[in-house]
């Protein structure tokens, strides 16, 4: 059986190793600032899109069935939670790629 020191230094240099296999893989893959920029727009339009288009749906459900619960408010809160999910599983699903 192998000294705590031994597994310790197998451990540390196996997480050197990988660290040094992700920025080799970083520098060959060379993204410009334009695919920043991109994936920053597509996070953006992400939350955006659900979130308007709720608000409309909660402008017509108000126009349509007034009553006290403001559907506009309620579905711009949902927009919002279903946007921002749906940014979180695209970046999410974007870092896997990259490791």
């Amino acid at each position: 059986m192998a000294p705590a020191s031994d597994q310790q230094d197998q451990r540390f240099d196996r997480e050197v190793g990988a660290k040094e296999r992700r920025k080799i893989k970083a520098r060959a893959d060379r993204r410009s600032v334009w695919f920043g920029l991109g994936m920053f727009g597509m996070v953006g339009w992400s939350v955006a899109i659900p979130t308007v288009a709720a608000i409309a749906l909660g402008v017509w459900l108000d126009k349509s069935y007034p009553g006290p619960p403001s559907w506009t408010l309620t579905l711009l809160v949902i927009g919002v939670a279903v946007g921002c999910l749906n940014a979180w599983f695209w970046i999410k699903r974007e870092s896997k790629e990259d490791q």
